[in-house]
């Protein structure tokens, strides 16, 4: 995802370049029919190994530099910063989409956001291509245990626990993240200018029960009761209660801050 004044640039196609189509033929033969013949393990480790391999320019991009920070990076951002924070908008760049899978970019600016969001019943790859992001993930804890939230409408919470939290500096290996593990609700946050390259699969579509949901988490000490089949929160001992947190559905954010980028790499046929 890329923001504002775009500082990143998109290179001339590159014609010698193989490695969308090899994704785009991969995606296409496991994921072709996804509902009755679900994709093997093998076939998905294949694909993140092909996804491993690719760089900013395999799908026309040239690395953003890292001197656009202003001063407000991932960590510390006080208040004064926050307008600036969200000046400069993601860039969401389309490569495919069909009904069995999506490959799509983000380029991100410094501190930008996407905010923690689902991804029902979906499969997501995602491959940094430059840059360092931070990585905060969840699962829902099973069976489901539920509470009240605190916030405006008295909305339900549910508990998740923690799948993943750390930074991300490219060159790394693909996230994975699948419909019940693996970080399936998760937030991204640009330490530096970065890139993201993600195929999902099955694509969202609200109409098939594949609608975006964002949340918010709240610390697990935030709740003392819960209800339903869940685990029994007096359980989780204190040592693990940093594990846990509470998810509260919420509107789509109006500081979410997005533009259509123009793809500029080999298209795949």
């Amino acid at each position: 995802m890329v923001f504002g004044t775009l500082r990143r640039y998109f290179s001339m196609r590159h014609q010698n370049s193989n490695k969308v189509q090899t994704l785009y033929d991969h995606c296409n033969t496991i994921f072709s029919s996804f509902e009755t013949h679900p994709p093997s393990s093998q076939a998905l480790q294949k694909l993140a190994s092909i996804l491993d391999t690719v760089q900013p320019a395999d799908v026309g991009l040239i690395e953003e530099s890292a001197d656009d920070d202003r001063g407000h990076g991932f960590f510390g951002i006080n208040q004064l910063n926050r307008v600036a924070r969200w000046a400069q908008p993601i860039t969401y760049v389309d490569i495919h989409e069909c009904d069995n899978f999506t490959m799509c970019m983000f380029c991100f600016p410094t501190s930008s956001v996407i905010p923690l969001h689902d991804h029902p019943g979906m499969t997501v790859f995602s491959k940094l291509l430059y840059g360092s992001l931070h990585v905060k993930a969840y699962d829902w804890v099973e069976p489901p245990c539920i509470v009240e939230s605190k916030g405006p409408g008295s909305a339900q919470a549910r508990l998740a626990k923690l799948s993943v939290d750390k930074v991300l500096t490219a060159p790394c290996e693909t996230l994975v993240l699948y419909p019940k593990h693996g970080g399936n609700l998760h937030c991204f946050t640009a330490v530096t200018p970065c890139a993201v390259l993600d195929i999902l699969s099955p694509p969202y579509r609200e109409y098939e029960g594949r609608k975006c949901t964002y949340y918010h988490d709240y610390p697990y000490s935030a709740f003392s009761t819960g209800k339903g089949p869940g685990i029994e929160i007096s359980m989780i001992c204190d040592d693990e209660a940093e594990e846990y947190a509470w998810l509260a559905e919420i509107e789509t954010p109006d500081d979410l801050y997005m533009r259509q980028g123009k793809y500029a790499g080999p298209v795949p046929r």
